[in-house]
């Protein structure tokens, strides 16, 4: 049985592989021809097609046409569309209008609009308007604004210009704050500043430090400096070291020098080295 079976395979195996290369080619294009008509590719050639291709590409040509026509693209052709077809896409394309005018994020087209979707978009768009002023968004109208919205806005702006200046940001005006939002804003400053002069990072002015704040800051300095030295780190500098850590860190660069030498790993300078360390390591 085994054997038997085995025969079948060759057989087909071999059928399959005295087929002609033109045959091969052929059916091979009559596929890539289809996938294109299929496609709405410009190499399409549909008098190569058969009656039932030629069916299911009209059908895929009719779907892509649909779905150019549910996206209002230009090259939506609505004298191909079904009634029902065009009833649905009407219906889908106000709803979208009425959808984007009362966002207020792309096109509006208020000449689509019902009186009462117009009523609805014009106070979305007031209410909109309303947000950006808030926000200082400059697309705000401050035309349109009523008297109490406008002084609002004004609250508003105040509210962001002392959350600019806490947070330190560019768009900070002084000038604005009152009494009392400089002193908070001036503690903020003080402590962004303080932190900023002990981890080392962002702008440091020393100048605005207490002398508690100023001798930590050196300490803390010191440490980073020496912390560079030992790393071999470039920013390193060395006319800061302390003479205790100036005798440290050399003990440590001769014995990371000696390690190297003795383990082959790492730069090694053997002039660096004592008689008895040269004696030890392996030739």
């Amino acid at each position: 049985m085994k054997r038997k079976i085995l025969k079948s395979l060759w057989m087909l195996l071999a059928c399959t592989t005295l087929l002609h290369p033109d045959a091969l080619a052929q059916s091979s294009g009559k596929e890539q021809n289809l996938f294109a008509c299929n496609n709405g590719f410009g190499s399409c050639d549909r008098s190569q097609l058969s009656a039932s291709e030629r069916t299911q590409s009209d059908l895929a040509e009719r779907q892509r046409n649909l779905v150019d026509c549910r996206n209002d693209w230009e090259s939506c052709d609505r004298s191909r569309l079904t009634p029902q077809e065009s009833t649905a896409l009407s219906l889908a394309l106000h709803q979208h209008n009425f959808a984007t005018c009362m966002d207020g994020w792309g096109a509006c087209d208020h000449a689509r609009l019902s009186p009462q979707e117009a009523r609805a978009v014009e106070v979305a768009e007031h209410q909109h308007n309303v947000k950006d002023c808030e926000n200082g968004s400059p697309s705000c109208d401050r035309s349109r604004l009523t008297a109490f919205e406008a002084r609002n806005v004004i609250l508003a702006g105040r509210r962001r210009n002392l959350e600019d200046c806490t947070d330190g940001l560019p768009s900070c005006d002084h000038s604005g704050l009152s009494r009392p939002e400089a002193l908070s804003v001036a503690a903020s400053e003080h402590e962004r500043n303080k932190s900023n002069c002990l981890d080392g990072w962002g702008p440091c002015d020393h100048a605005g430090l207490t002398r508690s704040e100023s001798d930590e800051t050196v300490r803390n300095e010191r440490q980073r400096n020496l912390d560079a030295c030992r790393s071999g780190h470039p920013s390193c500098d060395y006319s800061t070291l302390t003479t205790a850590q100036a005798s440290q860190l050399a003990v440590a660069e001769h014995q990371r020098n000696y390690k190297a030498c003795l383990e082959g790993f790492g730069y090694c300078d053997r002039s660096l080295l004592t008689a008895a360390e040269r004696q030890a390591i392996p030739r």
